[in-house]
């Protein structure tokens, strides 16, 4: 991992500690029955308008599922991460297309799961016109994705078209907003300025859930900006990654102003803040509301609570929202207008870490992702891999062991 990802050995023990909890947490889900989603209606011959015959409900695994490795994600969405478990939580067998970018890793990753696994439940492929081929093999019923929205259009306009369409599960990118009301700068400014240079720089801003846009009142921009300009140089993971970072906040510098100018050397790339107005924005300046993977983020002021109204309205589907609030008379038009926007609104606290709970809801609206139904972290993102199936009338002895009544 340490050679591949270019990060020190802590983190990439960190990074796999992550994954194998998540393992866990599927295997808990497993042994609870949880994961059959039984439901039984018994026989009821007095239920209006008619008799009600037995149904009993189950969920089924979809078959085999195709799972892409990330190339900003060696662990959590890689080999052994979230999407391999849950499809094989769910009971399907997977097939991981490895990240051209970790094939060392991937290799030695498959090589543990391997050992575990029955012969024949996972494989690991290379190659990148492996993909096309697994999207189009009709064996395939569902595809995970985490990555480009350009690479993930086609592979999903491939899944949509094929002569069986199968589900397509992809995440292609949230720049996270978080919005700070004027009661909360005024009273917490100092401590939110530090979290929000906290939350930027945690990964060396590689996480899906970074806050990429901070949306302020006029007079705390440079507050922030004096927080992020103390942060330090971290590793990103590969050149791939380093390269499309460092061609994101060239494109974003020639349509914003810079607070704070990162670099790069020999110890990796420093934090950059960029700065506009919400006014610049809903004029159709809106290069602020894309994701540039990597420590980079805008900070966006507003000079009234119309302005941060308008802005939360102009956003397209988020993974997270923020609100960093006390007591304003905004907030509740506010928050309203983030839960039509997010698949996750956070209240004082930072969006980066993603716990692997049942109540955990890692998705959003497109083009967040392309299925806002479905998470892709926790217990219930087994689901996306399963489908309901219904059993009318069946004497016990023909139903699956799940179903009967003994159970």
């Amino acid at each position: 991992a340490e050679w591949e990802c270019r990060l020190p050995a802590p983190p990439a023990r960190g990074g796999g500690r992550t994954v194998f909890l998540s393992c866990a947490s599927f295997a808990g889900y497993l042994r609870s029955g949880a994961v059959n989603g039984v439901v039984i209606d018994h026989e009821d011959p007095a239920w209006p308008p008619g008799p009600r015959p037995d149904l009993r409900r189950m969920l089924i695994p979809l078959g085999p599922v195709a799972v892409f490795g990330s190339t900003s994600y060696p662990f959590a969405f890689s080999v052994a991460g979230s999407d391999t478990a849950s499809a094989l939580a769910a009971g399907c067998p997977v097939v991981v297309k490895a990240s051209h970018s970790y094939p060392d890793l991937a290799d030695r990753t498959a090589e543990i799961v391997e050992e575990v696994l029955p012969k024949g439940v996972f494989a690991l492929v290379h190659g990148r016109r492996r993909a096309r081929q697994l999207v189009l093999d009709p064996r395939i019923k569902a595809v995970a994705f985490i990555g480009s929205s350009r690479v993930g259009r086609e592979l999903h306009h491939l899944a949509a078209t094929r002569p069986e369409p199968i589900p397509f599960y992809g995440g292609f990118g949230s720049v996270n907003p978080v919005f700070v009301t004027s009661q909360a700068a005024a009273k917490r400014g100092r401590e939110i300025a530090r979290g929000f240079a906290k939350a930027l720089s945690q990964q060396s801003g590689q996480l899906c859930t970074k806050p990429g846009l901070l949306v302020v009142p006029e007079d705390f921009a440079d507050e922030v900006a004096a927080e992020v300009r103390a942060l330090r140089a971290e590793p990103l993971f590969n050149k791939l990654v380093a390269k499309r970072y460092e061609t994101g906040v060239e494109a974003l510098t020639a349509f914003l102003d810079v607070m704070v100018e990162g670099g790069s050397g020999a110890g990796g790339h420093a934090p950059t803040l960029l700065r506009t107005t919400a006014a610049d924005v809903l004029a159709g300046h809106d290069e602020a509301l894309s994701e540039c993977f990597g420590p980079v983020s805008v900070v966006a002021t507003y000079r009234d609570s119309n302005e941060l109204l308008e802005l939360a309205a102009a956003l397209p589907g988020q993974l997270t929202a923020t609100v960093q609030g006390e007591d304003d008379d905004v907030l509740p038009e506010l928050i309203s207008e983030l839960t039509g926007r997010a698949g996750r609104i956070v209240w004082n606290q930072w969006p980066n870490d993603i716990a692997t709970t049942p109540a955990m809801h890692h998705g959003g609206p497109w083009p967040a992702t392309t299925s806002p139904f479905h998470t892709s972290v926790g217990v219930r993102a087994v689901e996306r891999f399963q489908r309901p199936v219904v059993f009318q009338g069946f004497p016990s002895r023909f139903l699956p062991e799940v179903l009967e009544d003994n159970r």
